[in-house]
């Protein structure tokens, strides 16, 4: 997904934008630009009007394809979980010497590129009781994966497996969002601590 700043999203250019009557094509472009508007004013800092102008329709467009702002937002977010997961599968499926190195800086610039959106999604966990359960049946899913890669390895146990992904979950999100360097602590040295939990 392409991040766009807000003006551009909503310049009169970009609303000129040419539509597409393709009903797959509308809804990716909605997507895109619900996810980069998420990421950039947070789930709370926009609505479905500004996701279908941002992508070049028109807002009943919006409601052909979503039912509702959370409702696309959990689309976002889902495609935003395989996208990680391809990118660690990647990681893990290469012949690179430092996999652990490599892992953790594809986690921890995943999460800085998309460090407002998991802001919002940190913030709905915690009050919506449906987002609520959509991250953790994403987390189920992403457990699971994880768990048949190593079992192929004959590695880590389901709880071990659990802790270390939310230690690392914790870690680059704390990165990310800079709050280690704001405690006194170096990037770098946090980035360490991240690469042993990997």
């Amino acid at each position: 997904m392409i991040q766009r700043s807000d003006k551009r999203a909503s310049s009169p250019a970009r609303r000129a934008r040419k539509r597409t009557r393709d009903p797959e094509a509308s809804r990716r472009a909605l997507i895109d630009a619900a996810a980069a508007l998420f990421n950039s004013t947070g789930y709370y800092g926009t609505d479905s009007n500004r996701i279908a102008v941002a992508a070049g329709y028109t807002p009943g467009t919006f409601y052909t394809h979503f039912e509702d702002k959370r409702e696309i937002f959990l689309e976002v977010y889902r495609l935003w979980l395989e996208e990680e997961i391809a990118a660690v599968a990647a990681v893990l499926d290469s012949d690179e010497p430092s996999k652990r190195v490599r892992l953790a800086r594809v986690v921890l610039e995943h999460h800085r590129k998309w460090r407002t959106f998991r802001a919002s999604l940190r913030a709905l966990y915690a009050t919506d009781p449906v987002v609520r359960e959509a991250r953790l049946a994403q987390r189920r899913r992403q457990i699971e994966v994880t768990l048949e890669r190593q079992r192929r390895h004959g590695r880590q146990a389901r709880a071990e497996l659990i802790s270390a992904m939310l230690i690392v979950e914790a870690l680059a999100d704390s990165i990310a969002d800079g709050d280690v360097e704001a405690l006194g602590v170096r990037e770098a040295d946090m980035f360490r601590i991240l690469t042993e939990n990997i």
